[in-house]
């Protein structure tokens, strides 16, 4: 029997536990898909040693999973809201998993970022089907403690997957957190078509209507300055994050034995935040959670890298990195899902994605162009991606104030769980 989700006026009442339990399933989907692609990272120093790739190559492989992702996100942008949300998101997990396990097999860097594409033509649709799919059960009012819980996947990844990850690289060689992640990823995918019941609300309200093209869902108020802050956003993180590890362990002096414990504290810390940085965004919007986000973000990075070398403890710069962008998502994440209405979610979500993936390729192809690797391994230039970086976090909360004004609140919605 189908249960109705209705808006309602009170911001502390508790959700229906059907709610619950899809948020939840969500949040283990996304988990995976964030683990699939954050473990990538951290791992560069041990694919550039085992494949032989040049240190500064290295965001070449994260780029080509974050430019694949933005191209699939412009084609669903034009036909993702046509399909039951249930059925797509199977298949661009099947994909995942696929693609996941080819990246284990690859011998250089060509096949690495061959297998590191197929992986993003999969994971980015995956990405918007699932947010999509919180957007259309949560209402406004209880969608900002959604997305935290959808959120905490990255730090749950970041606490548990990655530091796991990086042992099981140690032990077992480069590719086996590859392999196993993909064998997760497959797990979750069997949960998802047995547990998720049929999206098709988006659907239903839409029968008798003319669909919407791509370009009215863009010029919904407010889609423009949210994908542009989406971009900034990205490109921010992303001249920083593909470089971090090899940054800390050769420039910075960390341990590579330990380098997983980073991962572990940053994970709690920003798990810690967004748990109470949902309430916030419920209950004061976004931009006063991007404002102490883009406080803390850039004060890191300019005593962490404008000096080419960490300037504060390692432990320290990695936590506030990770805690401040962490609050940031969670209340992005709430802000774009009130663009656009059901029936065209799924599309302007693929777009977001589209954006957003692709200005992660600029930031991380950028980043190639502004460093260099020395003799030793160790990276220079970090300096001048760090105040790049630092220039753009601090437009952030600026755009936020107009598309915040723009979007609004969001109207009420009644949506239907089959």
């Amino acid at each position: 029997m189908s249960q109705p989700l209705k808006e309602l006026a009170d911001p502390e009442e508790a959700a229906p536990a059907a709610e619950r339990r899809l948020v939840w399933l969500v949040a283990a989907i996304q988990l995976v898909n964030v683990l699939e692609f954050m473990i990538v990272m951290p791992l560069g120093p041990d694919f550039a040693k085992a494949l032989g790739i040049e240190s500064s190559h290295i965001a070449y492989v994260g780029g080509a999973y974050t430019a694949a992702a933005a191209v699939t996100g412009l084609l669903g942008a034009l036909f993702l809201d046509r399909f039951d949300r249930r059925k797509a998101l199977a298949v661009c997990m099947a994909g995942l998993v696929v693609a996941t396990a080819l990246g284990g097999l690859a011998y250089d860097l060509p096949s690495l970022v061959a297998a590191r594409t197929l992986a993003g033509v999969f994971g980015g649709p995956a990405t918007s089907l699932s947010l999509s799919i919180v957007a259309d059960v949560v209402p406004n009012h209880r969608r900002g403690r959604a997305m935290a819980i959808v959120s905490g996947a990255f730090s749950v990844a970041s606490t548990l997957g990655v530091p796991l990850g990086l042992e099981l690289a140690r032990v077992g060689g480069w590719n086996a957190p590859l392999f196993v992640v993909a064998g997760l990823a497959a797990v979750v995918t069997a949960a998802s078509i047995t547990l998720i019941p049929p999206m098709r609300q988006h659907l239903d309200d839409a029968k008798g209507k003319v669909a919407s093209s791509f370009g009215q869902v863009l010029s919904r108020p407010g889609a423009p300055i949210m994908l542009a802050t989406l971009a900034i956003v990205m490109i921010s993180v992303f001249v920083i994050v593909p470089n971090l590890p090899t940054y800390l362990q050769l420039n910075g002096g960390f341990p590579r034995a330990q380098f997983h414990w980073l991962y572990v504290v940053g994970g709690l810390v920003a798990l810690g935040l967004m748990a109470v940085t949902g309430k916030l965004v419920d209950r004061h919007g976004a931009l006063p959670v991007v404002i102490v986000s883009a406080a803390i973000v850039s004060a890191d990075l300019a005593i962490g890298t404008l000096d080419g070398r960490p300037r504060i403890p390692v432990f320290a710069f990695f936590v506030l990195f990770m805690g401040g962008t962490s609050l940031r998502g969670v209340a992005l994440n709430a802000l774009t899902s009130k663009v656009a209405p059901p029936a065209e979610r799924a599309r302007f979500q693929s777009a977001a994605s589209a954006v957003q993936h692709l200005a992660c390729a600029a930031g991380a192809f950028l980043s190639t162009l502004l460093l260099t690797t020395r003799p030793d391994g160790s990276l220079e230039g970090m300096e001048r991606v760090g105040a790049m970086s630092v220039i753009l976090t601090l437009t952030i909360p600026l755009l936020v104030a107009v598309a915040e004004r723009k979007v609004g609140g969001g109207g009420a919605v009644e949506v239907v769980v089959e």
